[in-house]
């Protein structure tokens, strides 16, 4: 339920929990139904459900025994807020985090309504990243519930950006990933959609990561923008 990542802003990933439902456009084709359709095929145990949402107990600590610090991409198979996750179990995944601070754990969610429920109740360390993923603009608010909440370090993930995003307030957040959908039935990024962001980053100094363009064959494409990569972190660093 973990393994080094290679996703291009994480280092590792933790998967206490497994499963979702799709509930926007950025859903349609996701990777983590993929992944666990195929993991269920092949008789891994942990994917017996395929993708509904399930919790693995036995996974929980995985991340206090690694005792090399690592930046963790938490729950890459799923997202920790979904209405069927208990809230217990959201307890327990922060308990773990908070007894780990050598390692940077970094959350995302679709479910920023949960997330701003939960938040005053949650231990938020400078060590844990709380972002949340947004793929256009029916879904800022997004980004104004992770705005309301105590998290210490926030971050927007724009993938797969599915459309233009002009006039981005970006006040208090601290990181922004963008990234072109890939895989089967991949929706095209336009380049312009981009740019924009990224010259809105730069005028607001919040760091800046572009993951990829994206597409059938995402390591054809790339991950270049304007001949270079970008791979700003947040200036906070533990």
């Amino acid at each position: 339920m973990s393994s080094n990542s290679s996703i291009e802003w994480t280092g590792s990933t933790w998967n206490p929990l497994t499963g979702c439902t799709k509930i926007s456009p950025g859903c349609k084709y996701c990777y983590a139904e993929r992944m666990s359709l195929r993991l269920q095929a092949m008789g891994q145990v942990n994917y017996r459900n395929g993708f509904k949402v399930t919790t693995h107990e036995r996974a929980l600590e995985i991340p206090l025994h690694w005792k090399q610090p690592q930046t963790v991409f938490v729950n890459s198979m799923s997202d920790l807020f979904h209405k069927d996750v208990p809230t217990e179990f959201i307890f327990r995944v922060f308990e773990v985090m908070s007894k780990a601070p050598w390692h940077t754990f970094q959350i995302l969610t679709k479910r920023s309504r949960r997330l701003r429920e939960l938040s005053p109740r949650l231990p938020w360390l400078p060590h844990v990243w709380m972002g949340v993923s947004v793929e256009n603009q029916d879904y800022m608010y997004r980004i104004e519930n992770l705005r309301k909440t105590n998290a210490k370090v926030k971050f927007i993930s724009f993938e797969p950006l599915l459309g233009d995003l002009p006039m981005l307030n970006l006040k208090g957040l601290d990181w922004v990933i963008v990234g072109g959908e890939s895989g089967p039935g991949a929706r095209s990024m336009n380049p312009a959609w981009v740019m924009d962001i990224r010259d809105q980053c730069q005028a607001k100094k919040v760091p800046f990561f572009f993951k990829q363009w994206g597409g059938f064959n995402r390591k054809k494409t790339g991950r270049k923008l304007d001949g270079r990569t970008w791979d700003e972190l947040p200036a906070i660093q533990i």
